[in-house]
């Protein structure tokens, strides 16, 4: 059963929803489709799944792009409703007939509703009937077929009998045929040990006789390389090569430099030595990137290159016609040559196929069915909806003002926690002390929790930064429970009131399930504020899999019913890549957090914000 049928504008208007089931839904399932789902470029999916408190729905939709309409449905996820695609293009043809910018009520569109649903009830059945009708039987053949293999009326196991008696002796000879009809696939009666004995002849012949002799090939091989001298010796006198001598190490009295190390932990008598900590500069979290304009003509230049193959198939006249006069409906074929230039130029920076032929789907869905403006392009209009697209998935949809979500966790007398999550080697412990710097140049109180019990010399990292920044570090050795040694440092924190910690966590595969249990059970029992996925912005396809598989093993292991998920993203060396920037849109896409640190060095002023405008500049450059 249906259980809602909703017409509102894309700003958010509703104009129509059909007033039997207007108390039917429970929770919010129409907010969280435009949220998750058509805000962020996801409206190319065939349907979205909506869990809520007592409910399970499906919901389906449809675009009138022309008039700026969405068609949604609702209904029972368990019932698998055959006539909802139907439906919605008949509501949406009829809906758009009757439409007028200035009306906001459509009380006279119930009725026809009405007759709509029950033409595309009775078709589904109709189609359902006549599915039953065709059902194959167990043998795999359809009853049409039953007929013409010799079933007709009679006694079954009689025609069985008989088909199994085509082969000779049914099922006891073998090489016979089964009761479907297939050979069994064992001749080894018929003249078996002489097929076989034939065979194994051949390949015994083949064998020794086919094959290369090894010593027939050394030979071979032997004389090659006498011919090769003798050629060598009869040309010119090759020089010897000169005996490359080392140079002898000048050792002079100047002084030795200073020491490289900046532990220092232990003097000479065995004392801990104090360091004292650096002023390193100030943080580029705190500078505003400036972005350079250039002409953006270079770029549609670019995208009328890119997409030739229209040029060619419409030819100058008419592509030069429809830019002028503008056209009256784009169609998909219109949009394919645009979209496969953008495809390959965002998989070219790095983006994950998947994601880039995504967003492609979605673009395509929101321009199919509109005006072409006149003195346009196809091109340069695929171009700026996919721009607009891009902003809406990397512009954050929350505050990722860390700072002020401090400031409250103070005044309600708790530190605020941040735990580091991620895979190996991505450089979780150091820009940690980053962060730490960063939040130290604004009068932060930060405190480090070493929880990677599990490598080598993790505790011995996080405690060289922490002497460096001259922090507290909390630790307890190796071989420890992570989530325990979290649990102890939040509670010493809170008794000597610092503002933060920061939890550094063990670097683990997202396939490895002993390890991400042990995460999610650290996450579950202490519930930190923000959860940080720290990622490399190296990473093409495989931030795809990383991401969606952290989510989903915290989901799955965790042992609260609302399960914590990934908050937010540190990008690291993001100073390598050059242009190849792809990473960071295919990681805030599968996951819907938002990059709220760069990582771009190796000093601790090499921290910075995510500049959206420049990402996108180089994404379609």
């Amino acid at each position: 059963m249906l259980e809602q049928l909703l017409i509102f504008t894309r700003g958010g208007l509703i104009l129509w929803s059909c007033k039997e089931l207007i108390n039917a839904l429970k929770g919010s399932p129409i907010d969280n489709l435009i949220q998750s789902c058509l805000l962020e470029e996801r409206s190319s999916a065939a349907s979205y799944n909506y869990d809520g408190p007592g409910a399970a729905y499906t919901l389906k939709w449809t675009f009138h792009n022309e008039l700026g309409l969405v068609f949604v449905a609702v209904y029972q996820r368990i019932l698998h409703l055959l006539y909802v695609d139907e439906l919605l293009a008949m509501v949406k043809r009829e809906f758009s007939e009757i439409y007028d910018p200035k009306r906001t009520v459509y009380n006279d569109f119930d009725e026809t509703f009405r007759q709509l649903r029950k033409e595309a009830e009775a078709r589904a059945e109709g189609l359902k009937k006549s599915k039953q009708v065709s059902k194959p039987l167990s043998n795999g053949k359809k009853q049409g077929q039953v007929q013409k293999t010799g079933f007709e009326g009679g006694n079954m196991k009689k025609s069985e009998g008989a088909s199994a008696n085509d082969g000779g002796d049914g099922d006891n000879r073998k090489g016979g045929k089964l009761e479907n009809g297939h050979s069994n696939g064992n001749r080894v009666d018929i003249g078996g040990s002489k097929v076989n004995g034939s065979v194994n002849s051949v390949e015994n012949k083949s064998s020794n006789g086919g094959a290369f002799d090894v010593n027939k090939l050394q030979k071979l091989r032997t004389k090659g390389g006498k011919k090769t001298e003798t050629v060598v010796s009869k040309g010119s006198k090759v020089e010897p090569k000169k005996k490359v001598t080392k140079k002898n190490r000048v050792w002079d009295d100047s002084p030795r430099q200073e020491k490289l190390d900046f532990t220092d932990s232990v003097g000479e008598n065995g004392d801990h030595i104090e360091v004292v900590a650096a002023d390193h500069g100030e943080s580029m979290m705190d500078k505003e990137e400036i972005l350079s304009s250039e002409s953006e003509s270079e770029e549609d230049e670019e995208v009328g290159k890119d997409s030739k193959p229209e040029t060619k198939k419409k030819g100058w006249f008419s592509s030069m016609f429809q830019s002028i006069a503008g056209k009256a409906n784009l169609e998909k074929s219109d949009l394919e040559p645009a979209l496969k230039a953008l495809k390959d130029r965002l998989m070219t920076k790095n983006v994950a196929e998947e994601i880039a032929e995504k967003l492609c789907e979605s673009v395509a869905a929101s321009l199919e069915g509109k005006k072409l403006a006149s003195f346009t392009r196809v091109s340069s209009t695929v171009q700026a909806a996919m721009e607009e697209a891009l902003v809406r998935i990397l512009t954050p949809r929350r505050s990722i003002d860390i700072l002020r979500d401090v400031h409250v966790a103070k005044e309600q007398g708790k530190p605020y926690v941040v735990v580091f999550v991620g895979v190996n080697g991505v450089g979780k412990s150091t820009n940690l002390a980053k962060v730490a710097y960063w939040l130290q140049q604004h009068k932060v109180s930060v405190m480090m929790a070493a929880c990677d019990t599990f490598r080598s010399g993790a505790v011995e990292q996080l405690r060289t930064h922490a002497r460096r920044l001259q922090i507290p570090i909390f630790e307890k050795g190796y071989e420890k429970d992570p989530a325990v040694v979290a649990k102890e440092a939040i509670q010493e924190a809170t008794r000597n009131g610092s503002d933060v910690v920061l939890v550094d966590t063990a670097g683990r595969m997202q396939d490895n399930e002993p390890l991400m249990r042990a995460l999610s059970k650290l996450i579950s029992l202490n519930k930190p504020d923000l959860v940080l996925f720290v990622g490399e912005a190296l990473v093409g396809n495989d931030a795809v899999d990383q991401l969606s598989k952290f989510d989903q093993k915290l989901a799955d292991l965790s042992s609260s019913p609302s399960a914590r998920l990934i908050d937010g993203i540190l990008l690291t060396k993001f100073d390598t890549i050059d242009d190849k920037v792809g990473a960071a849109l295919s990681m805030v896409y599968i996951s819907g957090a938002p990059v709220m640190f760069v990582g771009c060095g190796q000093s601790y002023t090499d921290l910075k914000k995510l500049n959206v405008k420049s990402i996108v500049k180089t994404l379609l450059k």
